[in-house]
């Protein structure tokens, strides 16, 4: 047990999927996986160990925003020894050709400041998925009929964001999406050792306004976590 999660040693695989909400964690261990087991619940964070064709895999939620994902990420790889870890979430779509309910593949992660900035200080460390699980993910994701895009994406540590100069300057140097955890994910694979991915679906576009109606998210979401699962066991 740690400070945040409550499972027991042996109770958390080494491969777990990362998405923000809790009980899209609960949704996703009950729809795709099979023997089921709460491990956690600490503050609401729910967190589920199953099976995927015969693999153990742990489906954990892991809060908004990189600090929360920071405290998660750290306790399953530090205390855990969690090996892989997929974050499955949704972003927002920032170019013209990214449409609602694509996938992105995560490449890099791009960001203003990380939880990890207070080690790196001046260094512009650059934080990029593994290459086995990309290469593993644009495969399964082949094999989808949703669109699939492969590239950067912009890790934002504020939601309300006030900045139309720098999403600009984001949009203008190709950057695909917006989200708000993966570039510390990635950072903290790259010092642990561990294989770390973002799979992200599109939920709504900053330059159409458009958004995903909350009724058709859970069956666009479903492509991204097989995706993910497949990823992990090619």
């Amino acid at each position: 047990m740690t400070v945040h999660i409550g499972a027991k040693p042996g109770d958390i695989a080494e491969t777990v999927l990362l998405p923000g909400d809790p009980y899209r964690a609960k949704w996703a261990a009950e729809k795709f996986l099979d023997d089921v087991t709460l491990v956690n619940e600490v503050r609401g964070m729910l967190g589920f160990t199953g099976t995927w064709n015969g693999n153990r895999v742990t489906i954990h939620g892991s809060g908004m925003g990189m600090p929360s994902l920071s405290i998660y990420a750290n306790e399953l790889i530090r205390d855990y020894d969690v090996q892989t870890l997929i974050r499955v979430g949704s972003c927002g779509g920032m170019q013209d050709h990214v449409q609602i309910r694509d996938v992105i593949l995560a490449m890099t992660a791009s960001s203003v400041s990380t939880p990890s900035r207070g080690i790196f200080k001046e260094f512009q460390f650059a934080p990029c998925a593994d290459w086995s699980l990309l290469q593993a993910a644009v495969k399964a994701a082949g094999q989808k009929s949703t669109g699939v895009h492969v590239g950067g994406i912009y890790s934002s540590d504020v939601f309300y964001d006030e900045r139309p100069d720098l999403n600009e300057q984001m949009e203008r140097h190709g950057i695909l999406g917006v989200e708000m955890e993966a570039a510390e994910l990635y950072n903290l694979a790259a010092r642990y050792g561990r294989r770390a991915l973002a799979i992200l679906t599109v939920s709504d576009h900053l330059k159409t306004g458009e958004a995903l109606p909350s009724e058709d998210r859970e069956r666009s979401f479903g492509d991204m976590i097989e995706i993910a699962l497949e990823a992990a066991f090619p």
